[in-house]
């Protein structure tokens, strides 16, 4: 069974998270900060906002962090970011083949939703899988247990396609093979991404002429 991770990997949505942390920290006179872009970039939604809260000192509820967070991510998943070229041409090859898949994503699901629902993803998947509901972050094992004991299936017999170093780590040590993706939010970590994963790739063109699956 193949996991897709969503930011990053089919879709070309992590520049829009840096946008919305410039919105949410600039209308508090804030600057953001190579650690905390770093931080939030590995983390769910309540973990990433509670580390905002403590981060910057802020008097704003983690609740009313994510409120505002939704607010300016959602009409940008819902409406204008793009899939990452080659997505929907490996996704059909793999409809066709009958293989099976699935998401695996640590966006927030009313926002993964909406941009599977825009770009009409739900047919190639058996299931969307969000770390957000089990309260764990992809950097953690124990989410890719979780999610091939969700979808009945051995972690040997799964592969995951993501473009986070750290979480490429967390699913291969969980028993996962890895394909690594580039993507420009991780550029300066890809000899990371590649360390971390069985096959690595620039782009998903790349992946579907490698012919893997």
């Amino acid at each position: 069974m193949i996991f897709f991770d969503l930011d990053g990997t089919l879709i070309d949505s992590n520049g829009v998270w840096l946008q919305v942390d410039h919105t949410f920290l600039g209308r508090r006179g804030l600057e953001i900060s190579p650690e905390y872009t770093y931080t939030v970039g590995h983390s769910i939604f309540p973990v990433a906002a509670q580390f905002t809260k403590e981060y910057y000192h802020l008097a704003d509820s983690p609740e009313d962090i994510m409120a505002e967070w939704r607010a300016l991510a959602y009409d940008a998943y819902a409406h204008t970011i793009p899939l990452k070229p080659g997505a929907r041409e490996l996704l059909d090859k793999l409809r066709v083949q009958g293989t099976d898949m699935a998401l695996l994503t640590a966006g927030l699901p009313e926002l993964a939703k909406a941009a599977v629902t825009r770009h009409g993803l739900e047919v190639y998947f058996q299931g969307l899988f969000f770390a957000h509901d089990v309260g764990l972050e992809k950097k953690n094992p124990e989410v890719y247990r979780i999610a091939a004991k969700e979808y009945g299936v051995f972690p040997a017999d799964c592969v995951l396609v993501e473009d986070a170093p750290h979480n490429c780590a967390a699913a291969r040590s969980a028993g996962f093979r890895v394909v690594g993706i580039y993507d420009d939010f991780y550029a300066k970590q890809w000899e990371l991404v590649v360390e971390n994963s069985d096959w690595s790739v620039k782009s998903l063109d790349e992946l579907l002429a490698k012919n893997l699956f």
